[in-house]
């Protein structure tokens, strides 16, 4: 089994920094187009709207706390991850307490000190994490909020990422995850090699709800059949 889940970092940072200079410069052409536009006469009268009537009527009841994926996502997230099954042995990489802090999470990329910036460019929150071993198969899945409190315009996932880390594989095969806008799930044919380990095969997802990412991998000695990866992550979006 993999030392770590990712082979691949979430955003290395000559892509990223390629990404924030596409959109530095759309930003700034669409400034320096408003401060033209800006300067000259108006050519057509402004309009001018009459006021709308007030809606009137009774008020819709607020969510419940249960609906509410607001309070749901500010509490524990680990009671928002799927359950180990019955039999199942809990891997020594899971943390005790569940959880996976801004340096465990960068030291996962091939660059964390790099990493370590962006996931606070990110404004990365936390992770909540979870994982079992049964048989000859490995699960593993992480929870990932993010803020947006700082940098509304930055994105409020890391899916998008890791997704594009699953495509870097030419025979890779993909499928999307009902329900969640982007989301996919890969399934990997060919046996991975990675030194120093015996080699396996491998499926993920990647998906995002909200403020919150969801990757899991799966692990096998035995190729990952697709109904066991889709059904994993299709439980996993239900809880979110």
């Amino acid at each position: 089994m993999p030392s770590t889940p990712w082979e691949t970092p979430l955003k290395s940072p000559k892509r990223h920094l390629i990404a924030l200079a596409a959109a530095l410069g759309v930003v700034t052409g669409a400034g320096a187009g408003y401060l033209v536009q800006a300067g000259r006469e108006p050519k057509l009268p402004t309009f001018v709207q009459p006021p709308l009537p007030q809606a009137r009527g009774p008020q819709p009841e607020p969510l419940t706390e249960a609906l509410d994926r607001k309070v749901r996502n500010d509490g524990d997230l680990r009671e928002l991850l799927l359950e180990k099954p019955s039999g199942a042995i809990t891997p020594d990489w899971v943390q005790p307490q569940g959880w996976m802090d801004l340096y465990d999470y960068a030291g996962t990329w091939e660059d964390p000190e790099a990493a370590d910036t962006f996931l606070e460019e990110q404004e990365f929150l936390r992770a909540a994490v979870t994982g079992w071993e049964d048989g000859g198969q490995e699960v593993q899945i992480w929870l990932a909020q993010f803020e947006q409190q700082k940098d509304f315009s930055a994105p409020a996932d890391d899916s998008a990422d890791t997704r594009y880390g699953a495509e870097a594989d030419p025979d890779v095969e993909s499928r999307p995850i009902p329900g969640t806008g982007e989301g996919k799930a890969y399934v990997h044919p060919k046996r991975f090699h990675e030194p120093g380990v015996a080699p396996y095969y491998r499926a993920e997802a990647h998906a995002s709800r909200g403020d919150l990412s969801v990757h899991i991998w799966v692990y096998d000695d035995d190729p990952v059949p697709w109904p066991t990866i889709m059904d994993l992550a299709e439980r996993q979006m239900e809880r979110l």
